[in-house]
């Protein structure tokens, strides 16, 4: 007989899902996932652009009074990046509920676009954001010393202002970004049995610079591993980081909250 999982809890206090694609939820209706969200205190979400393909998709989503969105190429597309997607993300990287550039950033572990080509996007949409004064949103997987290096070259013209999303990697980089004044977003990974670097870095991170995100629909936190993520998993996320932080559920949710709003500039 199989067991019961545990119900996503539901806490008094309102949680801001800062990264994840509403339009990857295959098969599911984005009004019904919004309607899920909200029942387990979900108050505003941001969907984050990767592709060329879905600028466009992603501003059509902001729409919607409870979605935000960003503006940027994820380096597995950075193969096709181009002058015209660079105007299109300059053109709309300001819109009224586009609060950042991203997702950008270097990925040497799948590698689906040269390493090369990857640096240079990133550098490319790092000066986009630069001009246009907006934080970034970055994806790093397996390239923390190129990261690194790109992020030191601009960081001083970006004032600290962005999130390393989904951060997996080591130490080193958490701390250089902690240090530069970037926040780091953490997500289902960090209830992951196997995943005890993430565990590591949250527990060095300070609470004023920690995001709860579920990069839905992928990283589905335990206990419902195995279903296709949604925002209405965060809860799972805050209960983690309160327990690896030895701090109440209250505080996690209250400083993420209040760290979501500096960022995407919400008062």
């Amino acid at each position: 007989m199989s067991k019961t999982k545990r119900p996503i809890p539901v806490f008094d206090q309102p949680i801001i899902e800062t990264h994840c694609h509403l339009d990857y939820l295959e098969g599911e209706a984005v009004s019904e996932v919004l309607e899920r969200a909200t029942a387990k205190g979900v108050e505003r979400i941001v969907t984050i652009s990767v592709s060329p393909d879905n600028l466009a998709k992603v501003r059509e989503l902001t729409e919607n009074p409870l979605i935000w969105g960003t503006q940027g190429i994820h380096p597995h597309d950075a193969d096709a990046f181009t002058e015209a997607t660079a105007a299109e993300i300059l053109k709309h990287g300001n819109d009224d509920k586009i609060v950042a550039i991203g997702e950008i950033g270097l990925d040497y572990y799948y590698e689906h676009s040269d390493r090369a080509v990857q640096r240079k996007v990133f550098e490319q949409q790092l000066e986009i954001a630069i001009q246009l004064g907006q934080p970034i949103v970055v994806h790093t997987r397996e390239a923390d010393e190129d990261t690194q290096a790109i992020l030191k070259n601009f960081s001083s013209q970006l004032k600290g202002n962005g999130v390393i999303h989904s951060f997996t990697s080591g130490l080193p980089l958490a701390e250089f970004c902690l240090n530069e004044g970037f926040m780091l977003g953490f997500n289902g990974i960090v209830t992951f049995n196997s995943a005890q670097n993430v565990r590591d870095v949250a527990a060095i991170t300070p609470l004023d610079r920690m995001l709860v995100e579920t990069d839905s629909p992928y990283l589905t936190p335990a206990p419902y591993r195995g279903r296709p993520n949604e925002p209405q998993y965060l809860p799972f996320i805050v209960e983690k980081l309160a327990e690896v932080k030895e701090q109440t559920v209250e505080v996690i949710l209250e400083h993420t909250y209040q760290n979501a709003k500096q960022l995407f500039g919400w008062h």
